[in-house]
């Protein structure tokens, strides 16, 4: 039972914005953090963001801070993503996850992913 579904890629210019959701179906999105990782072909996942669930701390990689915002609505159990500056080096797919602590140290559930191309 697919319980995260992301939205919101799709292809953009080296510069430019794209802002991916991740709606949760189930009752459970206000007791985790929650993150955003990314997998390019050929390389590993990676973590990108997480937020804690009462949004008091928020963590990013370090190849995104200062162009990716993290945020949450939980009243619309819904993660946001707000990717600016994109980098064709960002090109990847973007999934949610279910996770522990701000820095997503353990995932327990994770969705499809969304495909974010950034072209030159």
């Amino acid at each position: 039972q697919v319980q995260l579904v992301e939205s919101g890629g799709g292809l953009v210019q080296a510069g430019g914005s794209l802002r991916l959701s991740c709606v949760d179906s189930s009752n459970r999105f206000p007791d985790y953090a929650m993150g955003w990782f990314r997998q390019a072909p050929g390389r590993e996942r990676e973590f990108v963001s997480g937020i804690t669930w009462n949004s008091d701390r928020i963590h990013y990689a370090d190849s995104v801070k200062g162009r990716f915002t993290t945020s949450r609505d939980n009243d619309k159990k819904t993660l946001y993503l707000q990717m600016n500056s994109l980098k064709p080096e960002d090109t990847a797919l973007y999934s949610c996850v279910r996770c522990v602590g701000a820095r997503c140290t353990a995932v327990v559930s994770r969705g499809q992913g969304t495909q974010v191309t950034v072209s030159l």
